[in-house]
């Protein structure tokens, strides 16, 4: 199954990263996610990380320099030959993330879909793609997405009834990755606890 990602004209591979370092030379932070990924790891005490929609590793990787453990699984396989050329030693598993079940039998404390991952999932995907991932949660563990909103796309009431089908609860929503609060505006970071028990 091919994405919205794979149907666009977006950059790819090191086009893609050419981005984040052009921002981390200009002395922007391009770690927010990973620094809120290990805040809740900490607080929660877990160190298994599933970043779902992985890219390039941007995440991952940082991720994996501060000591997690870290697996990368992308539906691209352009982003990950550049993600596997920048860390060749971690896990990097190309995969629809529909499909996560026929790749991976692990848990993980925390599933992190950053960069607008959910809004370029095939319409109707949503909810086999949340609940794929629900079923590689630890008990008791986190998801996390940030996603753009807008005329068009999944709102934040479907994105809630998605993951409350899926057996997770709403615990925080911010308006951005270092924890700003949410106050209606067009961009979301959504953090759910797995609830019920498999």
């Amino acid at each position: 199954m091919s994405t919205r990602w794979q149907q666009s004209d977006r950059p790819r591979g090191e086009d893609y990263d050419a981005r984040w370092k052009r921002l981390a030379a200009s002395g922007a932070s391009v770690h927010g996610e990973a620094d809120l990924i290990e805040a809740l790891l900490r607080e929660g005490g877990g160190t298994r990380v599933l970043d779902a929609g992985c890219g390039t590793g941007r995440v991952a990787i940082e991720l994996a320099a501060r000591g997690f453990d870290v697996v990368g699984l992308d539906a691209d396989p352009t982003m990950l030959e550049t993600a596997r050329a920048k860390a060749p030693r971690l896990r990097w598993i190309e995969a629809d993330l529909v499909d996560t079940d026929d790749h991976l039998d692990e848990t993980f404390d925390v599933v992190a879909l950053p960069g607008n991952v959910m809004i370029f999932l095939d319409r109707g995907t949503e909810a086999a793609v949340v609940a794929a991932l629900a079923r590689r949660l630890a008990p008791g563990g986190l998801l996390v997405a940030g996603f753009q909103l807008g005329t068009g796309r999944l709102t934040l009431d479907r994105y809630d009834e998605i993951t409350a089908t899926a057996g997770l609860e709403l615990v925080d929503r911010w308006a951005t990755w270092d924890r700003q609060p949410y106050d209606g505006g067009d961009y979301a970071v959504s953090l759910h606890r797995l609830t019920c028990s498999r």
